[in-house]
């Protein structure tokens, strides 16, 4: 590991100095002028669980490095925390109830107007490894075929799995593979020679890398035993917001997490290594984020979908060539899922698809104002699965500042936070009379950003009635694993 992180250093270093000299002549080529995007998405990986971020547990070496030389969006949000619903916005930068997928499972409209798609018409090549999770069509581990593939060239993808020791993909053909070892580390490497294979054959075309990791998602204990062997549960400092009576599974099934989260984080490092040495480093754009987060017990509640912060934060870094002129930097600024897209797009120098619901957020990378006005919105459609109705799951709606969190559910409001003097959300102040006034503003401002939004706030049967899903009892949709 030692002569890899000496490299890593030395690749920061060429990117503080600004990396080597631009050629005397521009190319011919407009679109070689583009820079490359490299998008890292995380599988439940929650905002609080880096080194950079003060979790004093985890070990996050090279994306603590990485965050210092990014911008760093702190009050990034999953708009919809569960994973298909994601997914389908950064790919297209539209929410849920516009694009429809708003459950695990369903599908994204093959004729939809996503990143690969327009990156592809402006010269890009595209490239996705790993999961996919937004193809439906009642199955987690079938062939895509091309037309489904929402613009993506190459191609090594599974819909989705979470067996990461024996992980099946495919490519261009039906006929199954396999991921050799603890699957991120596969894909990695695999990423690895596509980019080499590009520095080699010298092209000039710019590209997009969408590569997508299924750690640190459960099941926990399966990370490779290097990383498993740095984490005793007994050693695990936990959030102060979960109950006693979780600890021991809160600890344990933390550790496991955390191992996950350290073998990621040696991908990322060793990815950014093949960047230097291919010399693609000075015109990448790296973007790395997270689909949702995960409770892990904090509010005594497991994984996603929930409206508090360990679910619905998450981290979002823009990793950018000195060409663009954007120094490193914390933003505060209200940033949602499906600002990303159109926020690529601006730093590609690309105008953004008519149609697309979020907004460009380069101006406050340059210290401008947050184009939220300092508010977004989490959303749960339709509760499903772990947060089933069984299991205390309720439609909601949330609008999140830098100061606060309040939702309302079907019934009225639910939650309202302080982040500044509560940062673990230890105490409920919807129902207190001192700070009616506050609820009310907040419900208001509420409101009226659902109405500008076109979102009537409806029970969640209604929209699974309105797009015509068929699912289960559990408002989930029927898939062979």
């Amino acid at each position: 590991m030692f002569p890899r992180t000496i490299f890593f250093y030395g690749w920061l270093g060429c990117l503080l100095c600004g990396g080597p000299a631009a050629p005397a002549a521009a190319p011919a080529d407009p679109a070689a002028v583009r820079p490359n995007i490299i998008f890292l998405l995380a599988d439940q990986w929650r905002s609080q669980a880096f080194g950079y971020a003060g979790d004093a547990n985890v070990q996050t070496p090279h994306l603590d490095r990485l965050e210092r030389e990014s911008v760093n969006f702190t009050g990034a949000v999953a708009g919809t925390p569960v994973c298909s619903p994601t997914r389908a916005t950064l790919l297209t930068g539209r929410r849920p109830l516009s694009h429809g997928v708003f459950l695990n499972d369903v599908p994204l409209d093959p004729g939809a107007v996503t990143l690969a798609k327009v990156l592809g018409a402006a010269g890009y090549a595209t490239a996705c490894i790993g999961k996919w999770h937004v193809d439906g069509h009642g199955s987690r581990s079938a062939f895509i075929p091309r037309e489904r593939r929402q613009g993506f060239e190459y191609w090594k993808v599974l819909e989705c799995t979470h067996d990461y020791l024996h992980s099946k993909y495919f490519a261009d053909t039906p006929e199954p593979r396999y991921w050799e070892g603890y699957d991120a580390r596969a894909q990695t490497r695999d990423a690895q020679a596509w980019l080499r294979g590009r520095a080699l054959a010298g092209t000039n075309a710019p590209f997009l890398l969408w590569l997508a990791f299924g750690p640190p998602h459960n099941p926990y204990e399966t990370a490779p035993p290097e990383y498993r062997a740095r984490y005793r549960p007994e050693a695990i400092q936990l959030r102060g917001n979960v109950p006693a009576g979780r600890a021991e599974k809160a600890r344990r099934e933390l550790a496991g997490y955390y191992a996950h989260c350290t073998a990621l984080d040696d991908c990322i490092g060793e990815l950014w290594e093949t960047l230097a040495a291919t010399g693609l480093a000075t015109n990448t754009i790296l973007v790395f984020t997270s689909d949702h987060g995960d409770m892990l017990w904090s509010q005594d509640q497991p994984r996603k979908q929930r409206p508090f912060a360990e679910s619905a934060r998450v981290p979002l870094l823009f990793h950018l060539p000195a060409s663009l002129g954007i120094a490193p930097v914390r933003s505060g600024a209200m940033i949602n899922t499906e600002d990303v897209l159109p926020t690529l797009l601006a730093l590609a120098g690309l105008p953004v698809p008519a149609g697309v619901e979020g907004r460009d957020f380069t101006g406050a990378m340059r210290g401008g104002p947050d184009p939220s006005g300092g508010a977004t919105v989490v959303r749960c459609i339709v509760p499903f699965g772990e947060y089933s109705r069984k299991a205390g799951g309720r439609e909601y709606r949330a609008l999140v500042t830098p100061r606060y969190t309040y939702a309302r559910d079907l019934r009225g409001p639910w939650l309202l936070y302080d982040h500044q003097a509560d940062p673990e959300e230890l105490r409920n102040l919807a129902a207190e009379p001192a700070f009616a006034p506050l609820r009310d503003e907040l419900d208001q401002r509420l409101r009226a950003t659902l109405a500008a939004q076109g979102d009537e706030f409806l029970p969640g049967p209604e929209y699974v009635r309105r797009w015509g899903y068929a699912v289960g009892p559990d408002e989930t949709m029927p898939y062979q694993p």
